[in-house]
């Protein structure tokens, strides 16, 4: 099989781009400043920098359910360490309640969203759009920031998984209720994060087999883009300012195992993001960049410096060579979320937007 064909590529509402982004009509004539106006709208283009994902199917975002490890069983039980303590999880869990979007990623990543019986929701949607329509109507218990104890307890779960507490006496009630496990939350360790996830669900094997195809993908992509030939920026806007993601990112790591270079001012080492000063945008130049907008205030003022001259200055945008990432998949946290960032380079990396 190729690495082509092993790469799912997902798909994404038109609808949930536009909701995610607040997109401007790229592709319109239309200059209005006022984003709400343009709120509904689809596009191809912000600033003239193409949107990626459009394609994305999510349908099979989530593969179909791994083996349990062996020797697992109605009452078997495994110790499993983790970030908050230890806890003695069910070998085989089949009601599991999920404390966040990157659990859920990797609950989806084995195959094992349909088990789910409770999770907390996020502030902008219910889960990330491209773990596929089916986790989104997954019953909620609450917000990510404040679970909701006694509909947790109601959800009557065998395993609860986590990536770090929410409060500090969070991990104490939980664990009156189910073995409960908070497998970390820094996205710089998010392979093992992964791994540890995998655990919990009684999945070391497939979890282990899952990282092993993600590198070996990962690596087959590069050779066929040719990918050391390239040096890409990623960088990201927030509501003031623009920051580099650093080789130590989610999507940085994911570049370093395709292979991709990055611009020298972007091969951070003593840290995860730079700044990019206001006033000289070079540290934002590679071959092709990637933009990033941390929700509706970033891509408000992302938009206004990717009109700006200074930044039309650099190559890459004069080039047509910039492209807008999802960030909840690029800044996120996760193997499903990884795997989409594998089919957006596979599409772009020796692109041009169009």
């Amino acid at each position: 099989m190729t690495v082509l064909s092993r790469i799912t590529v997902r798909r994404v509402s038109i609808l949930g781009i536009a909701a995610t982004l607040l997109v401007l009509s790229g592709c319109s004539s239309d200059t209005s400043d006022d984003i709400a106006s343009s709120i509904v709208r689809t596009t191809t283009s912000i600033a003239g920098a193409g949107v990626m994902g459009l394609a994305r199917d999510t349908a099979s975002a989530c593969p179909t359910p791994t083996a349990a490890d062996a020797g697992a069983g109605p009452t078997v039980t495994r110790q499993v360490a983790h970030t908050a303590g230890t806890a003695e999880v069910p070998s085989d869990p089949a009601r599991i309640v999920v404390l966040d979007s990157a659990s859920m990623d990797a609950v989806c990543a084995l195959g094992l969203w349909e088990r789910v019986v409770g999770a907390a929701t996020g502030v902008d949607s219910p889960q990330p759009s491209y773990l596929g329509f089916g986790i989104s109507e997954i019953p909620s218990v609450g917000p990510v920031s404040a679970p909701d104890i006694t509909a947790i307890k109601a959800a009557a779960p065998d395993l609860i998984l986590g990536s770090s507490p929410a409060s500090a006496d969070l991990y104490g009630q939980l664990t009156g209720i189910a073995p409960t496990v908070f497998a970390g939350s820094d996205p710089v360790y998010w392979k093992s994060q992964f791994a540890l996830a995998g655990q919990a669900l009684g999945r070391s094997a497939a979890a282990a087999a899952a990282l092993d195809d993600y590198q070996r993908d990962a690596r087959e992509l590069g050779e066929s883009l040719n990918s050391a030939q390239t040096q890409a920026s990623v960088v990201r806007f927030d509501s003031d300012s623009l920051n580099i993601e650093g080789p130590a990112s989610f999507s940085g790591q994911i570049l370093s195992d395709v292979g991709v270079r990055r611009p020298p001012a972007q091969r951070l080492t003593d840290t995860v993001t730079a700044e990019v000063p206001a006033d000289d945008l070079s540290a934002a130049e590679g071959d092709l960049i990637y933009v990033l907008f941390d929700g509706p205030n970033g891509l408000k003022y992302g938009t206004e410096v990717m009109k700006s001259d200074q930044w039309h200055d650099l190559g890459a945008p004069s080039g047509n060579r910039v492209f807008v990432a999802e960030d909840e998949i690029w800044n996120g946290n996760g193997m499903t979320a990884a795997r989409a960032v594998l089919d957006d380079l596979q599409h772009t990396l020796n692109g041009y937007a169009s």
